[in-house]
């Protein structure tokens, strides 16, 4: 998952139990929509993107680098006090806003492209109710 600073998802994937972190970072940067908004080309990449100790990688930091993104990853073996623990509650309250939906709290179906299909429609709904705090 990847949100917005507000919490409001941008991006998602479904994948195993067992596949690692790291392995979506790019993925999904490559999948957040276009934001439309002012006159002109619509934005599609973040200005930063944090993650915890799990995305710790120096060719993935390079990568979000070439494309205009400041990578902010905590680092293995560091000393915790990096500061992302004041902001990483955001994407933390969008999982548990994902969990309120009983069937994404505990997973029934087998296939992952129904799985997949009830992650998308929890997400429209989070940025419904967002949205309709706006008006």
């Amino acid at each position: 998952m990847l949100s917005d600073a507000n919490g409001i998802p941008l991006s998602f994937t479904v994948t195993g139990a067992n596949a690692h972190d790291i392995t979506q970072l790019l993925p999904l940067v490559e999948a957040i929509p276009p934001v439309r908004g002012k006159v002109g080309k619509p934005r599609r990449r973040p200005d930063k993107v944090q993650g915890d100790r799990g995305y710790d990688s120096e060719p993935h930091r390079e990568a979000l680098r070439n494309k205009g993104i400041e990578p902010v990853l905590a680092k293995r073996n560091t000393e915790h006090g990096s500061g992302l623990g004041k902001t990483r509650w955001m994407i933390e309250r969008t999982i548990a806003w994902l969990h309120q939906f009983r069937r994404l709290r505990i997973r029934y179906e087998k296939r992952a492209d129904i799985h997949e299909a009830f992650v998308c429609i929890a997400c429209i709904m989070i940025c419904y109710n967002a949205l309709k705090g706006f008006c």
